[in-house]
């Protein structure tokens, strides 16, 4: 990977509790750690400032970023000194979103389906007081939204997978971990992160 797109490479930033609360770009990331706004955090959980960071070796060379004068690794994981919240989001709620909290799956036959075979749900119809909401609209698939039509779901003889909830919000679950630079960030997230539902745009809460 060229320098360029390293620069532009997640970085996992957690708050003054070690909580991940953002994700920020590598660039970013060294200018907090050069300002004195954040350290480099190791798995171990050892940090270390900008001048001490430039001392850490690694065997791997895509880790590092070339200046004129040194090489420097990069931090894939920093920690804020002067923030020790974390960041409170609302989950919109739009049909893209449903889609992403149902996975997909129709929430009556269970089938998975591409989002041209899709459609949504009120399980209680409108015309019977049922409102556009998250506890109320599920993914469905065209042949189970016909067969229901404009009934509770008993009157047709079907039934929920389960109930619809709002799905809870986390800025990392837009992100893919396949990548093994990431591995180290599985240490500072709870296991209910990986568990969220809904795939959520990343608003920035950095200072």
């Amino acid at each position: 990977m060229g320098s360029t797109a390293l620069l532009d490479a997640n970085v996992l930033v957690l708050n003054r509790l070690f909580q991940a609360v953002d994700v920020t770009s590598v660039r970013r990331a060294f200018t907090m750690l050069y300002k004195g706004d954040a350290r480099a955090v190791e798995p171990d959980y050892t940090t270390y400032s900008f001048e001490n960071w430039r001392d850490v070796t690694t065997q791997s060379e895509d880790d590092f970023i070339r200046t004129p004068t040194f090489r420097i690794r990069i931090p894939w994981v920093v920690q804020l000194l002067y923030f020790d919240q974390m960041p409170r989001h609302e989950v919109r709620f739009t049909r893209k979103n449903i889609y992403y909290r149902d996975k997909n799956r129709c929430q009556y036959c269970g089938g998975k389906f591409a989002i041209k075979d899709l459609n949504l749900d009120h399980v209680i119809p409108l015309s019977r007081g049922g409102r556009s909401t998250w506890d109320n609209i599920v993914c469905c698939c065209l042949e189970c939204n016909t067969r229901k039509g404009n009934r509770l779901p008993v009157e047709a003889g079907i039934r929920l997978l389960k109930q619809p909830t709002k799905p809870r919000w986390h800025p990392l679950v837009r992100l893919s971990l396949s990548h093994s630079r990431y591995e180290i960030w599985k240490n500072f997230l709870d296991l209910a992160y990986w568990n969220v539902e809904l795939q959520e745009e990343l608003q920035p809460t950095l200072p």
